[in-house]
């Protein structure tokens, strides 16, 4: 798995194999979410939309969205509200607006309450528009210099003193009156195209113009995050979190899985490899205890990374199997003699494989089978057996526990002359209603010596 692409059958082999696990992992994740949403109180968020007249480039817009949200705007509104324990520049995280199509400044404002979340909005709204016209001059001061509104006075004035000189002149009579009534109209023609150019480049004659379209509606529901998207959120995150850890561990196992991974460990060859048919993929034996309990509860009493088994073939192709590893096994011994079939300890699948190898040898060799610990490997001294088989089932020991295995066999001047691996599938019926039963498996002998363990 450590080499291999992550692929579809291998997330839905975990969610088949560990939904009880996920949907755990799911609900603690959205119990999280929920004492998540205790720690921060709801908030509801309303918007006030300000139409701006005239004609407004996109970077303008965007300056005047960033005034409205300025803190002049928002010290002001602040003011205003005088709400207690609340300042302006808390109100200001509270405060946003945006440059929206149309020359249109959208301000929202969020609160603990619709009430007050309606509130802010419109008094900052409130609060732009009056501020912006004061930057546009629209409400000068009684001290400021004279504004566009004044001179536009001074020029009207101008315009009818000049109609009043235009009709005391001499109406054509003489040279002098007609040029002085020439140049008179000249200089009306002058003022009023002035006057004209001074509209045009105003920015307060076409932009001071702000209207607040309307008040803010009153929210209804919550601003998000709401507390269900956080108990949502708890439980997506904790389930993905468990299916990566899954993936990540899969990732970084050590379990050897090919053949010659698995005869390097134990330095000796392989003989073949068998079926075990009838048996659930990764089973592990049942245990007793609280940790037992939890164990299935959950369960992880069953691998989850191990194949789903193949459908073999019927029973006499898999007694053809066994036989053919007995007759590698004769002809790899010089001559008759016993041999110990070490099974690690826990490996289900291996300990019915030798079972039925036992069973097949029949006497030749004499096969006797012992569990051995993978963790404190002990295998018994050399007496009667002068050899050793090891069965084990392919993906569920490390090289480091095989090479344990293998040392204890040394130390027990023992050689291993052979390794079978075993494989779970699923059993189909017999080829023919009147072929014989397969042999029953015997009664395993046990030394007395192999303190390792044995079956």
């Amino acid at each position: 798995m450590s080499d291999d692409a992550i692929r579809l059958v291998t997330i839905g082999r975990i969610f088949r194999r560990r939904w009880r696990l996920l949907a755990i992992v799911a609900v603690v994740g959205a119990l999280v979410g929920y004492g998540t949403s205790l720690l921060f109180p709801p908030s509801y968020t309303t918007s006030t939309s300000v139409l701006l007249a005239g004609q407004w480039e996109e970077r303008e817009l965007l300056t005047q969205a960033e005034i409205a949200a300025s803190s002049a705007v928002v010290d002001r509104a602040a003011d205003t509200l005088d709400w207690s324990g609340v300042s302006g520049s808390e109100l200001k995280d509270r405060v946003s607006a945006e440059a929206a199509d149309g020359n249109i400044i959208k301000i929202s404002g969020t609160a603990e309450t619709p009430e007050r979340a309606q509130r802010l909005s419109d008094q900052v709204a409130e609060q732009f528009v009056t501020f912006a016209a004061r930057i546009a001059g629209d409400n000068p001061d009684a001290d400021a210099a004279e504004g566009p509104e004044e001179l536009r006075e001074k020029v009207a004035q101008t315009n009818r003193r000049i109609s009043d000189l235009a009709k005391a002149a001499d109406p054509g009579r003489t040279v002098e009156s007609v040029q002085a009534r020439t140049e008179l109209e000249k200089l009306r023609t002058a003022l009023q195209s002035a006057m004209k150019k001074l509209d045009e480049a105003d920015p307060a004659s076409n932009k001071a113009n702000m209207v607040v379209m309307g008040p803010a509606a009153r929210p209804t529901g919550e601003a998000p995050p709401t507390r269900m998207q956080l108990v949502v959120a708890g439980a997506l995150l904790f389930f993905l979190c468990a299916v990566i850890g899954h993936l990540a561990t899969a990732r970084a196992s050590r379990r050897l899985r090919t053949e010659p991974e698995i005869a390097a460990a134990l330095g000796s060859t392989l003989l073949g490899t068998v079926d075990v048919p009838g048996e659930r993929p990764g089973y592990r034996p049942r245990g007793l205890g609280p940790r037992a309990w939890l164990r299935r509860l959950l369960g992880l009493d069953t691998r989850w990374d191990v194949p789903t088994p193949r459908m073999s073939g019927d029973e006499a192709d898999t007694r053809i199997r066994y036989r053919r590893v007995c007759a590698r096994l004769r002809a790899k011994l010089p001559a008759p003699r016993r041999l110990l079939v070490v099974v690690p300890e826990g490996d289900e699948i291996a300990r019915r494989a030798a079972g039925q190898l036992v069973a097949e040898a029949e006497s030749d060799p004499l096969l006797r089978v012992v569990g051995v610990s993978v963790c404190r490997p002990l295998v018994p001294d050399r007496g009667t057996e002068s050899g050793v088989l090891v069965v084990l089932s392919a993906g569920s020991w490390t090289a480091g526990e095989l090479a344990g295995i293998a040392e204890a066999c040394a130390d027990g001047r023992h050689e291993v002359v052979g390794i079978v691996l075993a494989g779970a599938v699923r059993a189909r019926p017999t080829r023919h209603a009147g072929q014989p039963a397969p042999h029953a498996t015997p009664v395993l002998a046990v030394g007395d010596d192999a303190r390792g363990g044995s079956l």
